[in-house]
């Protein structure tokens, strides 16, 4: 379950055709798909857009993601894509997930990834302090 004592973003959207397999149920791979666009959007809400970090010249390259599917999710589906930070440390990003049916609540996949912040020439790097700072204010204590 998402934490309670810390900023949890959420944003809506329609399982697509293309997402789905065979089966008619979304495929396992795009569910890490949907975590990116959670943690995109739990940026943006914080006034920390990733492609700003980008552009400051730094990326938070993927060290490990892990997903556990509890409930398909089918195609025109309105899900719930629930982000949120774990940890923050001075080189090392984790953040959390959810991805829920958005009219029931119930949650479909739960997850995380961890991310280690590099330059653009592919040096380990601190984490920039204007976008650390804004990711912790989604932490507990925080006016978020």
């Amino acid at each position: 379950m998402a934490p309670t004592d810390r900023f949890v973003s959420e944003n809506t959207f329609y399982v697509r055709y293309a997402e789905t397999d065979a089966m008619g149920i979304t495929h396992h791979s795009t569910y890490i798909i949907y975590f990116e666009e959670a943690r995109s959007h739990y940026s943006r809400v914080l006034g920390a857009s990733y492609a700003d970090f980008e552009r400051s010249g730094y990326w938070l390259t993927v060290g490990e993601v892990h997903a556990r599917y509890m409930v398909p999710t089918r195609y025109a589906q309105l899900i719930a894509a629930r982000c949120w930070l774990e940890d923050l440390r001075s080189r090392t990003v984790t953040f959390g997930y959810e991805i829920a049916d958005a009219e029931t609540g119930q949650v479909c996949v739960s997850g995380y990834s961890k991310h280690v912040c590099i330059d653009h020439s592919g040096h380990v790097s601190h984490v920039p302090a204007e976008w650390a700072a804004a990711m912790k204010s989604g932490l507990p204590g925080s006016e978020k």
